[in-house]
């Protein structure tokens, strides 16, 4: 007998189960069957919430998204193939022909070049860019067309901090949607959307995918404008996340709470090791008693993430390379929030497309390092920043 397709969706994530599988089952399906016109007709009319076809919704990746969505207290998410495409979507689906938009300055690069290139070429959108730290400088910041605020709490490279729930309070009263990168704290460590932000996303191959084996990204947000999305930019651009890596996803969270406390607890460690090092100039981590925003950061975070980074004490290029290959238990590598501790050095990719005189005007030198602490023994990670550091 055929089994009826009611295509109900109002189910609990454990509902979507398969009898009583422990783990979820992969639905590696493109397509779904139904029994009659009607049925069909029927989920149509409510196509963001049936399962039709797979570049829309799919059990394995329904199972993922609600799960994100109770751990952000969000009512609906939608998974993409990166972070990306999540990223993409939500600036696009907030952006407006000849509108502006503000951004902190220390964004995640490609999303800069998403929002200073891209939309600046193709819809006339123009772009304010403020350090964030003042929220004196969004006011200021504010024009008739401005139709989106994007935050990095914190932010890139640097972990700057921004007040999210005075910016998100401004934003509402100037009717003007906020999207929040959160991938440095996750879900777990700051709720941006209990702070009145409209839509967080996150880059899950870092902390929420947290194992160095998927590519995804989320958009967290309500039902309604997560529903505009689904309708428009989700479906039209498809950028979908397949259900094997949703599979990952719903896998990894299980465990977020127990890996974020201990890359918290061993990023401590190497952060205030550095701190006391005589070779070092200076910590950028929001754990640090020292950090310049750490009241800001008790008050809107519950913890933090393994993401640091730090200055050596010379801007010589040759030195700081003999420090960055002389590192033996970190391994060199662009992404971070899996179990590896991992080193990247932010002169690496800037004096590729830069001058010397230009890279000297960002502020940065050739001794800006990034570390993503992992879950390895916090003892041996500082002995090998310790015998590196010797060699300069």
């Amino acid at each position: 007998m055929k089994k009826k397709n009611n295509q109900k969706h109002n189910n609990s994530p454990e509902e979507l189960s398969y009898e009583g599988a422990m783990v979820t089952p992969i639905f590696q399906t493109s397509n779904f069957s139904f029994e009659s016109w009607e049925a069909i007709s029927n989920a149509f009319d409510h196509r963001t919430k049936s399962f039709i076809y797979s570049r829309g919704n799919n059990p394995t990746v329904e199972v993922a998204q609600r799960k994100l969505a109770d751990l952000a207290r969000g009512e609906r998410a939608l998974l993409f193939g990166s972070g990306m495409g999540a990223i993409s979507a939500a600036v696009l689906h907030c952006a407006q022909k000849d509108g502006h938009i503000i951004a902190i300055k220390n964004i995640y690069g490609p999303t800069n070049n998403l929002l200073y290139t891209y939309l600046k070429d193709k819809m006339n959108v123009s772009i304010t860019f403020v350090s964030g730290v003042e929220l004196g400088e969004f006011e200021a910041a504010i024009q008739a067309n401005t139709n989106l605020i994007y935050l990095e709490s914190p932010s890139s490279g640097i972990f700057s901090l921004q007040d999210i729930p005075t910016v998100a309070a401004l934003a509402k009263k100037n009717d003007i949607k906020t999207v929040i990168d959160n991938t440095w704290a996750t879900p777990f460590f700051q709720k941006p959307l209990e702070m009145g932000i409209d839509l967080e996303v996150h880059s899950c191959s870092k902390y929420i995918g947290g194992h160095s084996d998927v590519v995804a990204g989320v958009i967290i947000g309500s039902d309604k404008l997560i529903g505009g999305i689904f309708e428009k930019e989700y479906e039209w651009l498809g950028a979908r996340i397949a259900p094997a890596e949703a599979a990952l996803i719903t896998r990894s969270i299980k465990t977020l709470p127990l890996r974020m406390k201990a890359h918290e607890a061993n990023a401590l460690q190497v952060a205030t090791f550095l701190e006391n090092h005589p070779k070092i100039v200076k910590v950028n981590y929001p754990g640090l008693e020292s950090f310049e925003q750490y009241d800001l950061g008790k008050r809107q975070m519950s913890g933090n993430s393994g993401l640091l980074s730090f200055r050596l004490a010379t801007n010589d290029l040759e030195k700081a390379k003999t420090f960055f290959n002389n590192l033996k238990k970190f391994r060199i590598a662009v992404s971070w929030g899996g179990y590896e501790s991992l080193i990247y050095a932010l002169a690496i990719s800037y004096v590729k497309e830069m001058t010397r005189e230009q890279f000297a005007s960002t502020g940065l030198t050739y001794g800006d390092m990034r570390l993503s602490v992992g879950l390895e023994n916090a003892t041996e990670l500082i002995l090998d920043l310790e015998q590196a550091l010797e060699l300069i």
